[in-house]
């Protein structure tokens, strides 16, 4: 056609590639190139030294949620309370759930418990070594499974988590939402592609680490990657950062929420959370929501006679208030000095609750929302003592 010159093939070629997916020499260019730049630039960090399965599962739990630094300091608190997997096992929930207090994701401390649990009964302590395997064990999702398969026992699979799905995404030009199950498959499939025959572990740490230090969700290091000279998404899109493409997040509800401090003869009371669910197992006062049309006062004196199943003594003393997020939504908790009548009644009645000390508080796992408190317990554990119940309130 008259006007038309012919097109160069560097781009016949380009379109070809993308249409008919990633060519040998590009994956292994690609390859190549990644585990030199893993190799010069990987962080020296512990689970990397070790070929324990048991400490390669730990770091992986903590790293899903948890970034590196705050991973570090668990995993070695956490390995120095539990160095072994029958320890874990056996150890009581309460004091699994104090250890990784602060880590938060709480359900990843149970459902580690629970796994060693199963493991310790069924194959007395032995790993399974295939990620088909290991699926079946508390707490093993595709990631989890593919993971320590990869890591601890060399099984020439790909773990695909928010980093790896990255890269892949950028590298192969992926534009569809990475929920989707037709994009799982094909990440996993390119991945398998790309892995090749190098190291399964030593791979899938390099991808993992370029997601976490070069390739980031907002501004992408580029000029630094490895793979800038393969990358589709840096030829072909005016920033690589529109990729993956991203779903719009509702906003966090807001919560309003009362708490009452219950103190009666030095102690305070306290009960667990139901075992599963948010902040399962954990400690905490009483408390709830503030329902529509209800002021914070208002609701924890019900919240009090539902829960403990008790009458205040008086009006609950406003101690302060405080905001505290959580993953799907925020909270402003209004926290209560509140004593009630007929103490003694509310210990072991519903939700098992028990006065406790100050220094027995310490000593159990609580939410972030309730350490948070502390300065008010001590107030409150401080006041000058009363008979119980007490005819009035303080002043």
């Amino acid at each position: 056609m008259i006007g038309r010159g012919r097109e160069s093939p560097r781009k016949t070629r380009g379109r070809a590639d993308r249409a008919f997916g990633p060519t040998s020499a590009s994956l292994e260019a690609s390859r190549r190139s990644l585990l030199r730049w893993y190799r010069r630039h990987r962080r020296p960090l512990p689970w990397r030294k070790t070929s324990d399965p048991y400490r390669i599962w730990v770091s992986e739990v903590l790293l899903q949620q948890t970034p590196v630094t705050t991973a570090l300091r668990y995993y070695r608190s956490f390995l120095r309370r539990f160095p072994t997997l029958s320890l874990l096992a056996r150890a009581p929930l309460r004091d699994v759930l104090k250890t990784w207090e602060g880590a938060g994701y709480y359900a990843r401390a149970r459902l580690m418990r629970s796994a060693a649990r199963v493991l310790l009964r069924k194959a007395s302590g032995h790993w399974p070594r295939q990620s088909d395997q290991l699926r079946t064990l508390p707490g093993f999702g595709p990631y989890m499974s593919c993971s320590l398969a990869a890591l601890a026992f060399g099984e020439r699979v790909v773990a695909l988590d928010t980093n790896g799905r990255r890269v892949l995404s950028r590298l192969f030009l992926i534009r569809d939402p990475l929920t989707s199950r037709h994009t799982e498959v094909r990440l996993r499939d390119l991945g398998t592609a790309l892995l090749g025959r190098a190291s399964p572990r030593d791979f899938n740490e390099a991808l993992m680490e370029l997601g976490q230090r070069i390739c980031r969700p907002n501004q992408p290091r580029c000029s630094e990657c490895p793979l800038a000279r393969t990358c589709l998404a840096r030829q072909e899109l005016p920033d690589p950062a529109l990729l993956p493409a991203r779903r719009v997040r509702p906003r966090r509800p807001h919560v309003r929420a009362s708490v009452a401090i219950i103190p009666w003869r030095g102690r305070v009371l306290v009960a667990p959370r139901p075992p599963s669910g948010l902040l399962g197992g954990l400690y905490e006062f009483p408390g709830g929501k503030v329902q529509p049309g209800e002021s914070p006062e208002e609701a924890v004196v019900r919240e009090v006679r539902e829960e403990v199943g008790v009458a205040p003594a008086c009006p609950p003393h406003l101690l302060g208030r405080l905001e505290h997020d959580y993953s799907h939504f925020h909270v402003s908790l209004h926290v209560f000095a509140l004593p009630v009548r007929d103490a003694r009644r509310a210990s072991g009645v519903r939700r098992r609750w028990r006065w406790v000390t100050g220094e027995e508080l310490r000593r159990l796992p609580l939410p972030a929302a309730t350490r948070k408190m502390w300065p008010w317990v001590t107030e409150v554990l401080s006041a000058p003592p009363r008979p119980s119940p007490p005819a009035t309130c303080p002043g």
